[in-house]
């Protein structure tokens, strides 16, 4: 990215909105703008030929949050910027969820806007106390949704197989016989399951794996 003017590129469905904001941060003397587009189409287009640094996309626009992920996928060192963001948990996070690197609400200001793009374009972020305790609490839940399929992730193959043969409802010791080892290398194994899933009992395991399409 350059390291004296942001690259910009403003995306708006709305053709007075569009050029007015793009005329506004065309004027700012740290901002180079590069060019409009008026729909999801045309901005991946325009970005593969202009090569912006950031891209200003409406929250108005038709398929906004589509655009979003379409522009991250096609251009991941694009920074998307979302403006006229309602104010609201659930919609900061659905756009932070689509990939956007910034966002200004629909009572900000151009200086704010201003102030957001640069800081896209930095890697940085800014946002209310408010709403980043808000995208705390969204990673966080994440991450407590992903642990049981990472837990499930650390079975051995051989692991595998006795928790498909528990789900099945055999026995410590019919699994052995199935398996060809001894009694004690299954029960072994099983706390070793127990032990990695952080479940009690083998019932929880079992379940716990074919819910995570491990079976």
């Amino acid at each position: 990215m350059s390291q004296t003017h942001t690259r910009v590129l403003v995306a708006a469905s709305v053709r007075l909105y569009r050029e007015g904001v793009a005329a506004i941060l065309g004027r700012h003397e740290r901002i180079e703008l590069v060019g409009t587009a008026s729909s999801r189409d045309e901005t991946v287009e325009k970005i593969r030929v202009l090569a912006p640094d950031v891209v200003v996309v409406d929250t108005a626009m038709p398929g906004s949050l589509e655009a979003v992920r379409t522009i991250v996928a096609a251009a991941p060192d694009t920074r998307v910027v979302a403006i006229a963001v309602p104010e609201s948990e659930r919609e900061v996070i659905a756009r932070a969820e689509a990939g956007v690197a910034g966002y200004v609400t629909r009572d900000a200001s151009i200086q704010e806007l201003v102030q957001v793009v640069e800081s896209a374009a930095r890697d940085e972020a800014i946002c209310s106390p408010r709403i980043a305790a808000s995208l705390l609490r969204r990673v966080a839940a994440l991450a407590a949704e992903q642990a049981p399929a990472l837990a499930v992730r650390r079975l051995t193959s051989r692991e595998r197989e006795v928790v498909r043969l528990i789900d099945e409802g055999l026995s410590n010791k019919q699994i052995a016989g199935r398996l060809c080892i001894e009694p004690a290398t299954v029960k072994n194994h099983v706390h070793n399951i127990l032990e990695k899933l952080q479940v009690e009992r083998r019932t929880e395991a079992a379940a716990r794996v074919r819910e995570s399409a491990g079976l």
